[in-house]
């Protein structure tokens, strides 16, 4: 691999931002400096990014690229190609595929076709079932992210709840748990009320009272206090509620043994966005109110929050356009989560540094990934340089998602990313994507 120079941008760093430059030889960093490069002469290429922020790359800790068997929606292709177009280098994909990914077998299967399609670095979880937790003792900690654990209505056969099976999970999980916690007994209870009183005349609007905020809570505080008896390394995703964070300390990431992850819609949109934006913003766990969206940034603020991700779970439009009861839910969201993380920052929600620490730093901490989501030399030199004031609209003619759509068309963001480097080479380059690279898989340092 050549060598690259990028110099006279803005790095921003372990809660530092500065202008200087940073050295990239062959896959890794191998220098960084304040100011101007101390020398006239550099055998590689030079990078001019004046006007630009220097960031790691992006970590998305959960994302579904529905491969195999769901690939009309997506694949890991295109999935890492829009992923790589929006500054994220790595990802984690979860097992709710078809077949599910509840084997070794088919989790070493996942790996191989990553590494022959991706374009960015990769990690797959393994999905816990009622049936397979001989199989999940025999996880690889060095090699897998972690372990899924549906804790509310999931695809297939992969809700957990069986509760020895539960517990045992909890107690003897080689790696980190992660999971999705929404209260079964408690969505089905008000599925069956509002299909009873309303039929097809429910609307999108209600699916934050059918999957409500004390379904995800109570799953969530069970979820927790399973964890606090057993010990275990804990990681709730996609909290979506005010009264969840109550469940989580205020520490640094690498202080915790139990930690949160909030996802971007949650950060962005709120249940007034149902009136324009109806099934498209139908996620699991649903967007709730204003108070919800304003205590989750606040949590972000405060520590309680730690890693910020997307879930992307793209379907097609047909599938979005159909009627409530008939819509999956999930979204499109990889190719546009940093952007607009930093168009919270340009708002005042939060800092570019704390973006950096919740997108890039807290996710290679919580995961103990080797050598990624910092610019510091000898780490992987993943890297993303963002325009700071570049405008451009989301629609049709700039989305890369294969379901040819985004919960974003029309917004406005204020950044761009210019380029993206995956292990030292410049795979996106002002928005023209080198399809030929392929990415490696994450190592976990347990």
């Amino acid at each position: 691999m050549a060598n690259v120079l990028i110099e006279g941008g803005v790095l921003v760093n372990e809660g530092r931002s500065f202008r200087g430059y940073l050295v990239v030889q062959g896959e890794r960093i191998a220098e960084i400096g304040e100011g101007a490069y101390p020398r006239e002469e550099f055998s590689g290429e030079r990078i001019d990014a004046r006007g630009m922020w220097v960031l790691p790359g992006v970590i998305d800790d959960q994302v579904h690229f529905r491969e195999p068997g769901l690939t009309y929606k997506e694949d890991i292709f295109s999935g890492s190609r829009a992923a790589v177009a929006g500054g994220v280098t790595s990802f984690m994909d979860m097992p709710n595929t078809k077949p599910t990914t509840t084997t070794l077998e088919l989790l070493e299967h996942k790996r191989e076709v990553a590494a022959s399609k991706s374009l960015i670095n990769y990690s797959f979880y393994f999905g816990a079932t009622n049936n397979n937790l001989r199989e999940l003792r025999r996880v690889d900690p060095r090699t897998t992210c972690g372990v899924k654990v549906f804790m509310g209505s999931s695809t297939g056969n992969m809700l957990v709840d069986d509760q020895r099976v539960l517990s045992a999970i909890f107690a003897e999980s080689p790696v980190l748990i992660a999971t999705h916690c929404e209260d079964d007994s408690m969505i089905r209870t008000l599925t069956e009320r509002y299909r009873h009183e309303y039929g097809d005349r429910v609307t999108p609007a209600m699916h934050a009272v059918i999957r409500s905020a004390e379904a995800c809570y109570r799953s969530s505080a069970r979820a927790v206090e399973l964890a606090d008896r057993y010990g275990s390394n804990l990681h709730v995703l996609h909290v979506s509620t005010e009264r969840e964070l109550s469940l989580f300390d205020a520490k640094a990431v690498g202080e915790k043994k139990i930690t949160s992850e909030v996802c971007v819609h949650h950060l962005w949109f709120s249940e007034e966005d149902y009136t324009t934006k109806g099934n498209r913003i139908k996620w699991n766990p649903s967007v709730k109110s204003v108070a919800d969206r304003a205590a989750l940034r606040g949590g972000l603020l405060g520590g309680k929050v730690d890693v910020v991700a997307t879930d992307h779970a793209p379907h097609t439009k047909e599938e979005k356009a159909k009627p409530y009861w008939e819509c999956p839910s999930g979204g499109p969201l990889i190719q546009h989560s940093l952007v607009a993380m930093l168009e919270l920052s340009k708002q005042g929600v939060l800092t570019p540094e704390q973006v950096v620490e919740k997108m890039c730093h807290a996710p290679a901490i919580r995961f103990s990934i080797r050598d990624r989501g910092f610019l510091r030399p000898g780490a992987y030199a993943d890297i993303a340089l963002v325009r700071q004031d570049d405008p451009w609209v989301v629609g049709p003619d700039n989305i890369l998602y294969k379901c040819g759509w985004s919960p974003f068309e029309g917004t406005r963001f204020s950044h761009r990313v210019a380029y993206t480097l995956v292990n030292g080479r410049v795979v996106n380059r002002n928005g023209g994507i080198d399809e030929s690279y392929r990415g490696e898989a994450l190592e976990f340092l347990r």
